[in-house]
């Protein structure tokens, strides 16, 4: 039975499936929700001098994905479903490994979308592939096309 489960959320299409299914599985379970979006680390400028840490931009990053966040939080609410939730900065996948190892969660939800071309999907690579090696739970990947 999943107690805890974690949703890593990103607005995305699939992402708003993922939400979709981790509403019915905590119906049906009775599961305490914890929805995550991870943003990447802080972009720097590279310029002939090396690298500017741009304050601002980080700024306005870290507003876009708590605002993410807070959309999904208000979609379970709608539902019914109350959920914790929180903007992790990192790693995608260490950071969703760890935010899960810490709340000794059950399951992680996360959205996949298959890509067409071999490389974007060379470039992107596979957050839930990578996920489901180094998780320390089940991993319940929805699938959109």
């Amino acid at each position: 039975m999943y107690k805890r489960i974690v949703l890593a959320y990103d607005g995305s299409e699939p992402g708003q499936q993922a939400l979709l299914d981790c509403h019915e599985i905590a119906q049906w379970s009775r599961s305490e929700l914890f929805l995550i979006a991870v943003m990447p680390l802080p972009m720097s400028a590279v310029g002939l001098e090396g690298h500017a840490y741009d304050p601002e931009m980080d700024e306005r990053e870290r507003n876009k994905y708590q605002a993410i966040l807070n959309a999904g939080l208000s979609r379970l609410a709608d539902s019914g479903l109350t959920a914790r939730g929180e903007v992790l900065v990192g790693d995608a996948t260490d950071e969703i490994v760890r935010y899960a190892r810490s709340i000794e969660a059950n399951l992680i939800v996360v959205g996949h979308k298959h890509l067409d071309s071999w490389a974007a999907r060379w470039w992107r690579g596979s957050i839930s592939k990578t996920l489901i090696e180094h998780s320390p739970c089940s991993v319940l990947v929805v699938i959109t096309r």
